[in-house]
């Protein structure tokens, strides 16, 4: 499902228009976006968990040369489902 059919599933089950669903998706969106920017983790009870975590610098390989090179540090979001989403997925 790409972003276009979810605002149309949104807008089905909600009885918004297609506008007011596209909003409400980019709000929501740009909502958790901004509260991982700043640090913040956004637990949405029986879907999921949207954090932030650390990887530390470490060493990689160039794979073409192999060379040792230097991995800096960098944070990435992840997601861990919620148990609600398990079970809907596990039916």
């Amino acid at each position: 499902m790409n972003k276009s059919e979810l605002i149309e599933q949104i807008a089905k089950r909600s009885g918004l228009t297609l506008v007011s669903s596209r909003n409400a998706l980019d709000a929501l969106l740009s909502t958790v976006s901004e509260a991982l920017a700043s640090g913040d983790r956004v637990q949405l009870v029986g879907f999921g968990t949207f954090k932030v975590t650390e990887r530390k610098e470490r060493e990689g390989r160039n794979p073409q040369t192999g060379a040792v090179i230097n991995i800096p540090a960098t944070k990435t979001p992840s997601f861990s489902a919620g148990a609600e989403l398990k079970k809907s997925v596990n039916k």
